[in-house]
């Protein structure tokens, strides 16, 4: 195209020029066919353009809900699973605390004297206290019954204690004498109006029954609190004493807050259920149809909606993909996450229509915005071929200047707007009216579609910002969660700057935001140093809480002057009574006595450690070693002893250092481990846990970590 005197030749303004000319000096007639032509071709034009952006704007904002949704649910769902599953896990933590030392008790009675008991106090509301309950007609004067009480009443501080400090409503011991005793802080619940202590049948109790018919950790079904009328679950264990049953060790979880949240989200077409491990709804926002809560409810594994009764069995198994399933005369994408300790699964769905309503609304108000236009566009048409005869005479007088002048007149909006629209990208994505579009016409109106169309779509550029913030927010807690494992571990160094008999250093880099990995080194006595490392199956939330139980269990076990063989048998066994995860964790234990070096050390299916003896390189001790902690109850731990001498350099970790991967799934391996080590053999251990890193990270060569990476380095000086 090319511009004369403001006239764009080879454009739109040279086609009105001649089409007026055309009209002018040829004849009225054909210009007429030709207007009717070309205005033809711009209406079907226009009119293909907008279906094809109606379908683009349809397919583009449905996709993008449905990914929204699918993650949105999926994350949701996981986050509340875990955190009902941690509640029941807690509580079932507190009952066998509970039920252990329990066993201890009636297991010796000889060495716990009686201990005082008292009836409920009404006085007392508000205030945690042990409380006497019985059932009807119990003598509890008369000696064989009242020396039972008395010795269960040994483990009125225990309760309190777990009571002040979990998330437990009421524990109890009950007897099979008809008696118990609970720790609660609403004694003024046992009485009845007339203020007489209302009798229980203890032993009539689904708890009761449970614990002792299946003579392991029992949960109930969701019900109904006697004394609060609270909406709660009870967990219980039985305690045996010579093979028969001695107490039954129990506490009670109210769930009236995660009721309470089942019913607040009944909202903008969204809501979550909880399915017990019977197929039966037990929290749900909904009071009638297949999702209410029911006495007298069916198994919805059973049910004749195929589609609902596969994605329920689904959900009790495994966590669920999306998947949309017809309930009720409705359609519903649904995501489920089972709920472990208990065999539940929460399962959160939210309404299609309601998931469809943007793209919907969307779609309506563009199809407004086109009728709109289509018919400014139409009425224009016709006052443009009235005026056309009206002005046929005049135009033959003034055809040319008037060609020209009314040609100027079009294009130029379309000129302005043309180049706005090409300065449009990046963070300008708005195109303002201006006064150069207001004509009054066909090109106004276009003008607005195009403003309209840019407000609509930085909106929904803001919802999409909305997403990515909650999306951080859950980031930042995992960060929390970070600190917070970090916290547990030595990190403080030097760690015994008075001590100079020895260096030491260590740490750890996990994988995901939290680890499995751990170490640990602490005093026992002033002459001996424990040393801890250790590698829990899995990643993540679930290895990073068997990593803290793990590590408990070991230190607390050394500080009671167990060896290390003794403190792992002792820790496995623990380990294997509730590990429903089918987790386990594989430790590198050795106890040093600090004045002679001399050192006892237990493998249990660990990384064989690298020593450097003094002047020396560092060089892999390998020996046979047991298998690995909580894989297998009853297991003993051999234990073997080394000596350290004064220079000599301990270096243990775990397998993200020798299975760092490169970009080309290439293994690091011992071999570059030892090399990274002897780069500074005599080294500080600080420097030498540095250098292997070093070593690692120019190995991988930015490639992703899979695996936490865990070290620890002592060096022995012997005595000052």
């Amino acid at each position: 195209m090319r511009k004369f005197y403001n006239i764009v030749f080879g454009g739109i303004q040279q086609k009105v020029i001649n089409l007026v000319l055309l009209i002018v000096f040829v004849m009225m007639v054909a210009f007429s066919g030709v207007t009717v032509y070309q205005i033809g071709r711009l209406s079907k034009l226009v009119s293909e353009t907008n279906e094809t952006q109606k379908e683009t704007i349809s397919s583009i904002s449905e996709t993008t809900m449905n990914t929204v949704i699918s993650s949105s649910l999926n994350r949701t769902t996981q986050m509340e699973a875990y955190i009902a599953d941690d509640l029941f896990k807690d509580l079932a933590r507190t009952v066998q605390m509970l039920s252990d030392y329990a066993g201890i008790i009636f297991s010796s009675p000889e060495n716990y004297p009686a201990h005082a008991y008292a009836l409920p106090d009404a006085s007392k509301d508000g205030e945690v206290s042990i409380q006497l309950l019985t059932e009807e007609g119990l003598d509890t004067t008369d000696p064989a019954v009242s020396s039972k009480i008395a010795l269960a009443a040994n483990l009125s501080e225990m309760m309190l204690s777990l009571y002040n400090s979990s998330n437990v409503d009421s524990c109890y011991i009950a007897l099979p004498n008809g008696s118990m005793l609970l720790a609660d802080n609403h004694p003024s619940s046992k009485f009845d109006e007339k203020g007489q202590q209302i009798p229980i049948p203890i032993r009539e109790r689904a708890w009761y029954n449970g614990a002792k018919e299946t003579g392991k950790l029992y949960y109930t079904d969701v019900s109904t609190d006697v004394f609060t009328g609270s909406i709660g679950i009870m967990c219980a264990i039985p305690v045996y004493c010579n093979g028969e049953l001695a107490a039954v060790a129990g506490a009670d979880l109210f769930l009236n807050n995660m009721a309470e949240s089942i019913n607040s989200l009944n909202g903008n077409g969204s809501f979550s259920f909880i399915v017990n491990q019977h197929g039966h709804v037990v929290f749900s926002p909904f009071t009638t149809g297949a999702l209410s809560v029911k006495s007298d409810a069916e198994d919805l594994r059973l049910s004749n909606n195929d589609s609902l009764s596969s994605f329920i069995s689904r959900a009790l198994s495994s966590a669920t993909n999306v998947a949309s399933v017809d309930i009720d005369g409705a359609t519903y994408y649904m995501t489920g996450y089972p709920i472990e300790s208990v065999g539940w699964t929460i399962i959160s769905a939210v309404d299609a229509n309601s998931a469809q309503q943007p793209t919907l609304r969307m779609i309506s108000l563009y199809d407004q915005t086109l009728n709109s236009a289509q018919e400014s566009f139409n009425s224009g048409l016709r006052r443009s071929r009235t005026l056309i005869l009206v002005l046929s005479l005049v135009i033959m007088v003034l055809g040319v200047i008037g060609a020209m002048s009314l040609s100027t007149r079009i294009v130029k909006p379309l000129g302005i707007m043309t180049r706005r629209v090409r300065t449009l990208g990046g963070n300008n994505l708005q195109f303002m009216m201006e006064d150069a579009y207001r004509t009054g016409d066909e090109v106004e109106v276009l003008a607005k579609s195009f403003a309209t169309l840019s407000a609509k779509t930085l909106d929904y550029v803001e919802k999409i910002k909305h997403v990515t913030a909650e999306k951080e927010r859950i980031g930042a807690e995992l960060n929390m969660a970070t600190a917070i494992q970090a916290s547990q571990l030595p990190r403080l160094f030097p760690a015994f700057p008075t001590r100079t008999e020895f260096d030491i250093f260590a740490s750890m880099t996990p994988a995901k935001e939290v680890g499995g990995d751990f170490y640990d080194f602490f005093l026992i006595d002033d002459d001996h140093i424990a040393l801890v490392m250790a590698d829990v199956s899995g990643k993540g939330v679930p290895a990073a809480l068997f990593m803290m139980v793990s590590r408990v269990l070991i230190k607390s076990h050394l500080q009671n002057g167990e060896s290390p063989s003794e403190a792992l048998d002792n820790v496995n066994n623990q380990l294997c009574e509730s590990n429903d995860a089918q987790l386990f964790v594989t430790v590198w234990l050795a106890v040093m006595e600090i004045s002679t070096g001399k050192c006892v050390a237990c493998n249990a299916g660990h990384e064989h450690p690298a020593l450097r003896r003094a002047g020396g390189q560092f060089e892999l001790v390998s020996y046979r070693h047991s298998p690995a902690v909580a894989a297998m109850e009853g297991i003993h731990f051999k234990q073997h002893d080394f000596q350290l001498y004064p220079g000599d350099s301990l270096f243990v970790y775990t397998d993200g250092v020798a299975e760092a991967t490169n970009s080309n799934n290439e293994l690091m391996g011992t071999d570059r481990m030892l090399a990274a080590l002897n780069r500074e053999p005599d080294a500080a251990p600080q420097t030498i846990l540095c250098n292997v890193m070093d070593g690692i990270t120019a190995f991988v060569d930015g490639a992703e970590q899979f695996d936490d990476i865990t070290m620890l380095c002592l060096r022995y000086n012997g005595k000052a």
